[in-house]
């Protein structure tokens, strides 16, 4: 599926080119688009006109992708591709977390080096996003690549007085650095939650559509960090910038820092990475419901209090449920895509994954997949009978043609 399903200018859709002519067409004016920020539909005017900067949290390399990691992974194909149609030149920037405490400790119980591990599965989830048609991005930045970007942003924050670094007994920093919530009144905006007792309608919202801040116990779907249950907090809010490192860690998993040594917190890599690539301030922010909170609200906190805007619009695309539940690994409902594509073809599961609302749960089941083919069993046959009728089957650059004329008509 992958090079089939390349467009004729793939080269100006991954890799935009500001000597490339902009011509976006007149239906773009009619663009409304959901932020989750603001519950609310509303118009889309990009920050830059013809221009669009798109940034999306990746996978965490740490196994094999399923069909919940790549739902995600296609439903923002899906808006990248409408944006080209439309003509705006879009920057997409998609990061790779290949750091993380499930990586360490999964290679370590497998005997293997973190960085191999976590390369390893890097390809897997590459190769199911070219076999499924997903778009490769303007860049895939990884976070062992980014420490100094981190390590720069961490120190924004400091300054800026909405962080404080953990010390020991002799007044040494430990490695801990943490965000002081408590300072940043806007922090709880994304998701609707209040710093105070005080609930509304739009908090109650939120709550409804995934983990929240409100909830208590443990949430099985994006388990406590140890580093955020530390009792060095200031408050139980505040999250890990930095962490020092864990007796089990290897030595090539810390760096050395002003603050001590040790690793970043999950939530600082795509602050630092979206800046670097995106500058101050960008057009979407995308990624699955899950990330909604707490990643995407600690995202946006330390972000704006390093003094940079953050995403004008954040949309996230619902779960992949099988039997209700979420899919997930930890949950034991992974489903891997290898296994998925013995048995059905990309083209089938493409679309099974794409014909669902993006803010919709898709329950995956083997209906889902019997609809999917019936669909696009209607959409070949009918192309077949047209070639017949036409005496043959038009060529890509024909069919392309059309439909630049078309699209020049309503510019």
């Amino acid at each position: 599926m992958g090079n089939s399903q390349e467009p004729q200018d793939f080269n100006i859709s991954v890799m935009p080119s500001s000597l490339t002519p902009v011509h976006v067409a007149k239906a773009a004016e009619g663009l409304n688009l959901y932020d989750t920020a603001s519950h609310q539909v509303s118009h889309f005017v990009p920050l830059k006109p013809g221009e669009v900067g798109i940034y999306v949290c990746g996978a965490t390399v740490q196994s094999s992708p399923h069909i919940g990691h790549i739902r995600a992974a296609v439903a923002f194909d899906i808006v990248r591709r409408w944006f080209l149609k439309l003509g705006y030149k879009v920057t997409f920037v998609r990061n790779v977390t290949d750091i993380d405490d499930k990586i360490l400790v999964k290679a370590a119980a497998a005997g293997q080096r973190w960085w191999a591990r976590a390369y390893y599965y890097e390809r897997e989830f590459t190769e199911a996003y070219n076999t499924l048609g997903v778009l490769p991005p303007t860049v895939e930045p990884r976070a062992t690549g980014h420490m100094s970007d981190m390590i720069d942003l961490i120190q924004r924050i400091l300054d800026n007085g909405h962080g404080y670094v953990v010390t020991d007994a002799d007044g040494k920093p430990t490695g801990n650095v943490y965000f002081d919530v408590a300072s940043w009144p806007h922090y709880g905006e994304l998701t609707h939650q209040k710093q105070t007792s005080e609930v509304d309608e739009a908090a109650a919202v939120a709550d409804r559509m995934g983990p929240s801040v409100d909830a208590t116990g443990a949430d099985k779907y994006n388990p406590v960090d140890p580093a955020d249950a530390s009792p060095d907090k200031h408050d139980p809010r505040d999250f890990a910038l930095w962490k020092a490192p864990k007796d089990t860690d290897p030595e090539d998993a810390r760096w050395s820092t002003p603050f001590g040594v040790g690793r970043p917190g999950w939530h600082i890599e795509c602050s630092a990475m979206s800046h670097r690539y995106l500058g101050d301030g960008f057009d979407i922010h995308g990624g699955g419901l899950d990330l909604r909170f707490p990643h995407h609200e600690n995202e946006m906190a330390q972000t704006r209090a390093a003094g940079y805007p953050s995403a004008a619009r954040w949309m996230h695309s619902a779960w992949v449920t099988a039997k209700g539940e979420k899919m997930s690994k930890s949950l034991g409902t992974g489903l891997s895509v290898p296994s998925v594509l013995a048995e059905h073809s990309a083209w089938v599961v493409r679309y099974a994954l794409g014909s669902v609302q993006y803010r919709s749960m898709l329950e995956w089941s083997d209906q889902a997949l019997v609809e999917a083919q019936a669909a696009y069993d209607r959409v070949s046959n009918f192309i077949e009978r047209a070639g017949v009728a036409l005496g043959g089957q038009p060529s890509r650059e024909e069919v392309t043609a059309v439909s630049r004329r078309f699209r020049g008509r309503h510019e």
